[in-house]
């Protein structure tokens, strides 16, 4: 029974890591599609966020039915209550994605941005590059030490978000109305694909230790996760 319990869950476990590839895919594609004008890209990532819905529809079924018939307790059930909700964190990063990218594709073969505010959409969107490679790897590895480094990095992502209000409100900021609306939704958009991220690596600290994710981590003089 252990057995086909393991494998299992292995094989939800894969689809999860296939969801976690998916994703960094899709904001990697919904990048070039906003600062590239890549309209090929825009459609890529729109076009796939059929198969992450997909996936994570088989990824909670196949936990609830591992839930029904094996009723795991303790760790196992911690890890198989997760999978389901990282499942349906990354499902929302795909989305929050696919408006990046439709925004992009709405605007083309103009940029959806004005040009003063590219370089901070662009420091964004390399920070969310480098997330996404952390998600990927805490989530294979079942890696505490990056997640934890996902969490604390957050700061980072939040402000250069405030930067983005700043330059909705600067008159000096040359944009049409249009261009500001992007502005204030884009760098939504971006913000909240750090907050899963964050809520991600959460999960994944509780799946290793425990520690309860919805709870700020407290850290010892040396900045582990106690």
């Amino acid at each position: 029974m252990r057995v086909i319990f393991n494998e299992e869950l292995k094989a939800v476990a894969d689809d999860l890591d296939r969801m976690a590839q998916g994703v960094r895919k899709s904001i990697r594609g919904a990048g070039d599609a906003l600062l590239k004008q890549d309209v090929e890209a825009a459609q890529t990532v729109i076009d796939g966020d059929i198969e992450l819905d997909a996936l994570e529809e088989s990824v909670v079924d196949q936990c609830v039915k591992l839930l029904a018939k094996q009723n795991p307790v303790a760790t196992d059930l911690r890890v198989v209550v997760s999978t389901m909700r990282l499942a349906t964190t990354f499902e929302r990063m795909g989305d929050l994605a696919k408006h990046v990218a439709e925004t992009a594709r709405r605007a083309y073969p103009a940029s959806a941005l004005p040009d003063s505010v590219k370089e901070t959409f662009q420091q964004m969107q390399d920070f969310l590059d480098e997330t996404s490679d952390d998600v990927v790897s805490m989530l294979s590895d079942r890696d505490a030490k990056t997640a934890e480094r996902v969490i604390a990095n957050d700061d980072k992502l939040d402000d250069l978000h405030h930067k983005t209000f700043e330059f909705a409100l600067d008159e000096n900021v040359e944009m049409t109305r249009q261009q500001l609306i992007d502005v204030v939704l884009l760098g939504r958009f971006l913000e909240r694909l750090g907050d899963h991220a964050v809520s991600a690596a959460r999960r994944v600290v509780f799946i290793v230790s425990g520690f309860d994710p919805s709870k700020e981590p407290v850290r010892d003089e040396e900045g582990s996760i106690e």
